[in-house]
């Protein structure tokens, strides 16, 4: 087989690609077989493994540590909380959540129930199996599979839980009872948080909400195997997310990481916390107040690592609503700072572009 620096050929790779997405069994089927090294399909080109650049996958040794914000008591406290928030969001786009008020039966079964998906002999996986766009509930790996540079070392289960409720018969029946509850729950958050960003913002509490913000959302839960050869690999590649705000449920291997400040930062699992992540759409929305940041995700030889990430976004749910600056934010002094775009333009998009380490935000910035 004809190699480049550990990357093959296009035709070759492309077999590879096809073979890997046909077996229907994800990353994991690999490793079960046993392998000893990263296919070529999943290594990383000599172009994004620079040295010292953030974009090496080096754990990061730093003073820095993510902000958390405490709702135990977002009334009588709610300056403080609102103030914790603006500054999160502002500055680092990413904060950890304690006292939610999900309890920690939910999120502990949740993660069980995510692995236990994930493991599954592959002829019950399988049938879940799908690249169809509109597929409310389909089990993958790398949405962006024939677009991106390397495959990364990931398998995704991926509900479309909101605005149309979800017919639980839908859900696999390992994860379907918990992820139901456990969707209700970080819905009701959600709403918590949009009423805290949008008076982040100086906006009257509803004003996201009124927006769609939290009428439509995704569960997507992700397994990461173990990796042999983590360093030349990665979990998940360099991205930030396309939805107006993310609430990650990670288990305790680790591996998230956040770009600030040119350092890759890690987030470390806190027991019963929430990492919440605001997303591309409201940075659009704030015409950059907030802060959408690149993340990602390290291989690893330990694991498997299991998270669940809910997406607030209406994806491709048909409606007429453009999305730009809010016109209460924008000044002389403030323009805006982006045109005004469909969320299927939006997506589509971010899809066909892949997670190629760009931000999809410099698409729609206003032409000065």
């Amino acid at each position: 087989m004809k190699m480049i620096s550990g990357y093959t050929a296009n035709g070759d790779r492309l077999q590879q690609l096809k073979a890997f997405d046909e077996s229907k069994s994800g990353v994991k089927g690999i490793v079960d077989k046993g392998i000893t090294k990263v296919p070529p399909i999943f290594v990383r080109p000599p172009e994004f493994c620079g040295g010292d650049k953030p974009n090496s996958g080096h754990r990061t040794r730093t003073q820095f540590s993510v902000p958390v914000v405490d709702l135990a008591d977002t009334v009588g406290q709610r300056a403080d909380v609102v103030a914790g928030v603006r500054r999160a969001a502002e500055t680092v786009g990413f904060f950890q959540v304690v006292n939610h008020g999900i309890p920690k039966r939910v999120l502990d079964e949740m993660l069980a129930a995510a692995r236990g998906f994930h493991e599954l002999p592959r002829e019950v996986k399988s049938e879940y199996y799908s690249r169809e766009l509109l597929r409310k509930v389909k089990f993958g790996s790398n949405f962006d599979l024939y677009q991106s540079r390397f495959a990364n070392w990931r398998d995704s289960l991926f509900c479309v839980m909101s605005p149309e409720p979800l017919d639980p018969q839908e859900l696999p029946l390992i994860c379907r009872d918990i992820t139901m509850e456990y969707s209700e729950n970080v819905h009701k958050m959600g709403v918590t948080l949009f009423e805290l960003l949008s008076e982040a913002l100086g906006l009257k509490p509803d004003h996201l909400i009124g927006l769609d913000c939290a009428k439509g959302h995704l569960v997507l839960s992700h397994y990461y195997p173990p990796c042999p050869e983590p360093e030349l690999t990665m979990g998940t590649s360099k991205h930030s997310d396309p939805d107006f705000l993310t609430i990650l449920l990670q288990d305790q291997i680790g591996g998230l990481q956040v770009l600030y400040e040119n350092q890759w930062i890690d987030v470390p699992p806190v027991p019963g916390a929430l990492v919440v992540n605001i997303g591309d759409l409201l940075q659009l929305v704030s015409n950059d107040r907030f802060k959408s940041v690149e993340h990602q995700v390290l291989a690893n030889h330990a694991g498997p690592r299991v998270s669940i990430a809910c997406f607030f976004t209406l994806h491709l749910h048909p409606s007429t609503r453009l999305y730009g600056p809010i016109k209460e934010l924008l000044s002389e002094d403030r323009p805006p700072v982006y045109k005004e775009t469909s969320l299927k333009d939006f997506i589509a998009y971010y899809d066909e572009k892949g997670l190629d380490g760009n931000s999809a935000l410099t698409y729609f910035k206003c032409q000065r």
